[in-house]
C-alpha cells in the first residue's frame, strides 16, 4: 500500500530493486507505505510477500537493548551496576550501561571457535565472561558487532531466568505483535529469504583493514558473512541476537513505533559522542541506537538494512533486503520521505 502523498517514497523504493526487499513506513503507528518486491529465493521462484522473514543483521540490536531497558523499568536491574552484579563470572569490569551503549571494550569473541560454536550459547558467553577488555570499559566506543547480543542476552538470562529468545518473544514481540525473532522455529525458517551478495567481492569489501578492530570483530566465529552459513538451519536456529534477528519490514517499523508511543522504553538517550573504533567514524550512541544530528535515531544492518525513528515527523521506518550491498536505497528513501512529509503535512 502507498498512501496519497507518499508516491515519491514508492518511486525511491522501486528505483533500484534488489530482487527481494521490503519497505514499511508508519505515521503515528499507522501504515502509509508497505511495499515489497522480488523473491525469497536466489532461484527467483518464490515471490516475496508480507510474511517473508529476512536476516537484518545489526538492525536487531536495539531489540536486545529494549529488553534490557524493560527489565530496568521493572526494577530488576540497574544500568549503573557492574555487570558482575548479575553475571558473577564476568571479569571485564564493564557496567550494564557500558554493554548497552557499545562501551564494554569487548568487540570480539576472545577465543577462536569454529562455525558450529554459533549454536553453543553457553560456550560463547563463557568466553566473554573470561575476556580481558581491549581498552578501559566506558572510555571509547566500538560497535560490538557480533558480541552485543550475547552480552545483553546473558544479562537478561541471569536476571530473568529465561533464554533471551524466549524473553523477547514473550515480553516484546508477542505482546506487541511484532514479526521478528531469533533462534527460529521450523515454521519461521520456512518463511526465510535466502541472502545473496550484490557482487562476489562483497565479503572482502566488508572486512576492513586486516587485524583492525573491525576485521577482528566480524571474523570469529567465522560464517556471519558466508552464504553457506547464514542461509543454513544452523544459523537460523541459533541465538546470535546481535546479527541474526529475522524480521519483516513491518515488524521492525512497528518496534520503533512502540518506542515512539511509549509502549517500549526510550533508547534515544545519548550515552557517548566520539570516535567509534569499529565503525571508524564519529557517532553518538544512545542505548543501543545511533542518534543522528537531525534528531532521527535507529540502527543500520550489514548489507543495507535499516530501521529508524523520525520523532519530529512521528515516523517509524524499516527497509530490509536479502541482497547485501550498500545503503544507497536507504539514503534515497530517507530523502524522499523528507520531501513527501514537507509537501503533505
Amino acid at each position: 500500500m502507498l498512501a496519497p502523498g507518499f508516491e515519491a517514497v514508492g518511486e525511491a523504493f522501486a528505483a533500484d530493486p534488489r530482487g527481494g526487499s521490503a519497505l514499511t513506513v508508519l505515521h503515528r503507528g499507522r501504515p502509509v507505505v508497505e511495499l515489497h518486491e522480488g523473491w525469497r529465493d536466489t532461484a527467483r521462484t518464490i515471490p516475496w510477500d508480507a510474511h517473508t522473514l529476512v536476516n537484518v543483521y545489526s538492525v536487531g540490536k536495539p531489540v536486545m537493548a529494549a529488553a534490557v531497558l524493560q527489565l530496568v523499568q521493572r526494577g530488576r536491574l540497574k544500568l549503573s551496576d557492574p555487570t558482575v552484579t548479575y553475571w558473577p563470572s564476568f571479569k571485564a569490569g564493564a557496567s550494564v550501561r557500558d554493554l548497552v551503549a557499545h562501551l564494554a571494550a569487548l568487540p570480539s569473541f576472545p577465543v577462536a571457535r569454529p562455525v558450529e560454536a554459533w549454536a553453543d550459547w553457553d560456550l560463547l558467553c563463557a568466553d566473554l565472561a573470561e575476556a580481558t577488555p581491549e581498552w578501559e570499559p566506558g572510555t571509547v566506543a566500538a560497535e560490538h558487532a557480533l558480541t552485543y547480543g550475547h552480552l545483553l542476552g546473558e544479562v537478561i538470562r541471569r536476571v530473568d531466568g529465561r533464554a533471551p529468545a524466549d524473553y523477547v518473544a514473550q515480553e516484546i514481540t508477542g505482546p506487541l505483535d511484532l514479526d521478528l525473532a531469533f533462534a527460529l522455529s521450523d515454521e519461521d525458517i520456512a518463511r526465510c529469504a535466502e541472502l545473496e551478495f550484490d557482487s562476489p567481492d562483497w565479503p572482502a569489501r566488508m572486512l576492513g583493514i586486516p587485524d583492525s578492530v573491525h576485521a577482528r570483530a566480524v571474523s570469529n566465529p567465522p560464517g556471519a558473512r558466508d552464504l553457506a552459513v547464514v542461509n543454513s538451519p544452523l544459523w537460523r536456529r541459533a541465538a546470535v541476537p546481535a546479527v541474526n534477528i529475522h524480521a519483516t519490514a513491518t515488524g521492525i517499523a512497528r518496534f520503533y513505533a512502540a518506542i515512539l508511543d511509549g509502549r517500549l522504553p526510550d533508547l534515544a538517550i545519548p550515552q557517548y559522542t566520539g570516535a567509534d573504533l569499529f565503525l571508524e567514524s564519529e557517532v553518538t550512541w544512545g542505548l543501543g541506537v545511533q542518534i543522528e544530528p537531525d534528531g532521527t535515531w535507529g540502527q543500520g544492518g550489514l548489507g543495507g538494512n535499516a530501521g529508524w525513528a523520525d520523532p519530529a515527523r512521528e515516523l517509524a521506518i524499516a527497509y530490509v533486503t536479502r541482497r547485501l550491498g550498500d545503503f544507497t536505497t536507504v539514503d534515497r528513501i530517507e530523502q524522499a520521505l523528507g520531501e513527501s512529509y514537507a509537501a503533505n503535512f
